[in-house]
């Protein structure tokens, strides 16, 4: 049926009836799916431009921020309210001064508050600002929970407005504001430049008001450097390792396939061999051919219990020990006195 009614003989179309709490829901529901599918893009120079005159000019300002000094800052409620949730809460308790509501930002410059509430506005900051009052916008943004700002000043301060002379400062201000990449790059600033840092002011300061984070740091600075004193032992087993793993190579190959001017006795050396692979290879055979000469060069447990002898031969019966406690097949290594070496340490070490 025809929704309309007669009004004066005439036919009138009745007003469509009101939706339903469910439809209503619905609708509201697919608004908020679709403003959040927008895509995301820039705002112009102009809309920012036009957000900045407001601010600049109080344009129907209804919010007054009373800093240090006694400076005020005229400001609206709706903008900062859904730029901050700290001060949309602070706004719903704050007293009215006639059509004005009244809020105090202290502790801070006021240029570091007008900086900070232009940023709610505009979302742009000046490169003078950011470097003179980066670390009072840091606390602002985290107090006010400005996430955006927030990471906008640990980015400038972790590139470039870090110094010997803040970094305690930035340190401390760093960890009271849950930053912790900025605090790691303070704290490493910290324990490569410790002499230098422990002699400014901001250090001195620090060891006055928070003696415990000095405590912290000593220790970690102390703690560093008993893991790069192991880092260097290990290196250094490491690299005797490897020349002991190079020496035992070496020696295999002189006495099995011969290198330069020494070899076994079944095999001449050739004129042209291309070079040794092996860097230890010559201080073998110099070795080797001390060995074969020199008349101290027959092991006595009396000689090795007393010192005395031969250097450079107990060298030698070093390697042909380790050698032989490596080997193998002993009944087929070509290394001279390879299964001797074997059964004479075994009894050195039975005698002691």
């Amino acid at each position: 049926m025809e929704n309309c009614c007669k009004v004066s003989g005439e036919r009138t179309r009745l007003p469509p009836p009101v939706p339903s709490e469910a439809l209503r829901c619905g609708r509201r529901k697919e608004s908020l799916n679709k403003s959040n599918s927008l895509e995301r893009c820039d705002v112009s120079t102009a809309t920012r431009d036009v957000w900045g005159r407001m601010f600049d000019e109080a344009y129907r300002a209804d919010v007054v921020i009373s800093t240090d000094q006694g400076w005020l800052i005229y400001a609206h409620a709706s903008i900062l309210g859904m730029s901050s949730p700290a001060l949309r809460g602070i706004l719903k308790q704050s007293r009215r001064h006639g059509r004005k509501r009244m809020i105090s930002i202290r502790g801070v410059p006021y240029d570091a508050v007008h900086a900070f509430i232009r940023f709610l506005y505009t979302s742009c900051y000046e490169p003078e600002e950011m470097r003179e009052f980066a670390l009072h916008l840091l606390v602002l943004s985290h107090s006010y929970v400005v996430p955006q700002l927030k990471k906008l000043c640990e980015q400038q301060l972790e590139q470039g407005l870090t110094n010997v002379d803040n970094v305690t400062d930035i340190l401390q201000v760093a960890l009271l504001c849950d930053a912790p990449r900025l605090s790691l790059i303070c704290h490493r600033m910290i324990m490569k430049n410790f002499k230098a840092i422990t002699a400014t002011e901001g250090w001195r300061v620090m060891k006055m008001s928070h003696p415990m984070l000095e405590k912290q740091i000593l220790e970690s600075l102390i703690e560093e450097d008993t893991r790069k004193n192991g880092r260097l032992k290990k290196l250094g087993e490491r690299k005797m390792y490897l020349e002991l793993y190079e020496a035992m190579e070496a020696l295999v190959h002189i006495f099995n396939e011969g290198c330069r001017t020494i070899g076994p006795h079944d095999k001449v050396p050739k004129e042209d061999q291309s070079p040794c692979r092996y860097e230890s290879c010559k201080g073998l055979e110099m070795l080797v051919r001390h060995f074969a000469g020199c008349k101290q060069r027959t092991p006595s447990s009396n000689r090795l219990k007393t010192p005395g002898g031969c250097v450079h031969c107990k060298r030698m019966w070093q390697l042909l020990d380790l050698h032989s406690r490596l080997c193998i097949d002993s009944s087929a290594c070509r290394v001279p006195l390879c299964r001797f070496a074997l059964i004479y340490s075994t009894k050195l070490l039975f005698l002691s």
